[in-house]
């Protein structure tokens, strides 16, 4: 008898570990596009009058919704639940700080602060997890706050601009804080759980802070605004999330590291083509040493205890 053809699908199945490797590597670029697009959609809805908290409410609220069927399927898991929510609620309204700094500082140094979040990872993991900062991850940290002192530098921008920067600094502390606590304390949830409660947990923070926003400011009164709308709730929070789950666990944490850092290049060029913002040698300095501490910083590693449970990259599922 002649031997069987395997259908498509096995073969899709069987590739070889280097086809599968690439394409992995590959989407994690793609999310990383998507992450680093944000300051488009985030920065034009904000010149069309939205407010900060809008502008993030949608792009958390509409994660929450497309994965709500997922929510309602947890069952039996209150503590790691109850953690993941808090995290998104305090990432939430951190975000708001990011949109407000880019209305009024360049993109490229508000993407600087806000790619310092590794180090506020680390030293979260270090009060949560009781995970001590390796030698690498301590010259990672250096490497950033000198790219933070390059970007906010006074002499270069207007004080309005270094004073939202530094208001900023909630982004990356949240955003920080949050990898850590999906990293140790959520290994009962699966990836997609982690997702959804995180941006269900960021969608109940920001609902109380529309109750001070101008009805004008509320929802766009053009087509041009809701195609922004789109872009910031699919491109660069739903697809990006989906896509880091699915690939993140297949390259592991070096490598999904280094593809997801041209998120920060991403920014740069957003602000240079679509804002017109010149790049300084100061910025193109901070954002190599962001990237650069990037590579060094070792990824977090779960609890001991935990870690039969947690498979993949420590930033699997994260809400970014």
């Amino acid at each position: 008898m002649g031997s069987r053809v395997a259908p498509p699908s096995a073969a899709i199945l069987t590739a070889a570990p280097r086809l599968r490797t690439t394409l992995a590597t590959l989407a994690i670029v793609l999310a990383a596009l998507g992450f680093g697009s944000v300051a488009f959609f985030a920065r034009s809805l904000a010149d069309a009058g939205i407010a900060s908290p809008v502008i993030a409410l949608f792009r958390f609220g509409f994660v929450a919704l497309v994965l709500l069927p997922v929510g309602l399927a947890a069952r039996g898991k209150g503590r790691p639940v109850l953690w993941a929510l808090g995290a998104g609620f305090a990432m939430g309204i951190g975000w708001t700080g990011y949109v407000a700094a880019i209305k009024v500082a360049p993109v490229a140094s508000a993407g600087v602060v806000y790619m310092s979040y590794p180090v506020f990872a680390l030293l979260s993991a270090w009060v949560l997890l009781g995970q001590r900062p390796a030698v690498r991850s301590l010259a990672a940290a250096a490497l950033i706050l000198g790219a933070a002192v390059l970007a906010l530098g006074p002499s270069r921008l207007p004080a309005e601009a270094v004073w939202a920067l530094l208001v900023s600094f909630a982004a990356p502390v949240t955003f920080g804080t949050s990898i850590a606590i999906l990293t140790g304390k959520l290994a009962a949830l699966t990836p997609l759980e982690r997702v959804f409660f995180a941006a269900l947990g960021a969608t109940i923070g920001l609902l109380p802070m529309l109750a001070g926003v101008e009805a004008d400011a509320l929802l766009p009164e053009t087509v041009d605004g809701w195609a922004l709308i789109a872009g910031i709730a699919v491109l660069t929070a739903l697809l990006p999330q989906l896509l880091y789950v699915i690939a993140a666990p297949a390259i592991g944490a070096a490598r999904t590291a280094m593809a997801g850092s041209v998120e920060l290049p991403t920014m740069f060029v957003i602000g240079w083509l679509a804002f017109g913002e010149p790049l300084s040698l100061a910025q193109l300095a901070a954002g190599a040493a962001v990237l650069v501490a990037v590579v060094l910083t070792p990824p977090l590693a779960p609890p001991a205890a935990l870690a039969p449970s947690v498979t993949g990259d420590d930033r699997t599922g994260d809400p970014a």
